[in-house]
């Protein structure tokens, strides 16, 4: 599996987490309902980290699941940003685990072990997105596509109004 799209959005949402930390606005309130970037940073690190844990599973084949909803447990959240150090430490912490799934991702997999269908809960504001069987490839390629550039933009929103992104 080529993981370059996974590498390029996890660059991109590490440029977008830097800009928001240089700008002084990585703890400014967020609008309601909504996360600060520490909080955002969080549920990225432990989606990584459940994600990790499915491919790992895969790859020594046995078994597993994915489900996010630890990932979105206020109390969770909060305490892996005070088991990282807080802003920067979320922010390597990302950046190795980026790194980790595109190792595991990319040639280690086979094509079989890509192709597993994996039982699958994600929940995004309370509502039920996937209930079913989603193949581990797809998993890997949905956090390209969707979960790191929408964590992106949640990021930029953060920023003042006129604020330009400079990574």
């Amino acid at each position: 599996m080529d993981t370059t799209p996974l590498r390029d959005a996890y660059g991109a949402l590490l440029d977008a987490a830097a800009t928001v930390a240089d700008s002084g606005e990585a703890n400014a309130v967020p609008p309601a309902g909504e996360w600060n970037a520490d909080q955002i940073l969080a549920h990225v690190a432990i989606v990584n980290a459940v994600t990790i844990a499915a491919v790992s599973c895969v790859a020594s084949g046995a078994n597993t699941t994915y489900d996010n909803r630890m990932a979105l447990d206020t109390w969770t959240i909060e305490r892996v940003i005070a088991r990282a150090g807080g802003n920067a430490g979320l922010r390597d912490r990302i950046r190795l685990q980026g790194d980790a799934l595109c190792a595991l991702g990319g040639p280690m997999l086979s094509e079989a072990e890509l192709d597993t269908p994996v039982p699958t809960v994600l929940l995004s504001h309370g509502a039920v997105l996937v209930d079913q069987l989603v193949p581990l490839r797809d998993l890997l390629t949905g956090l390209a596509e969707v979960e790191l550039p929408g964590h992106r933009a949640q990021l930029l929103a953060l920023l003042p109004e006129g604020s330009e992104v400079t990574r």
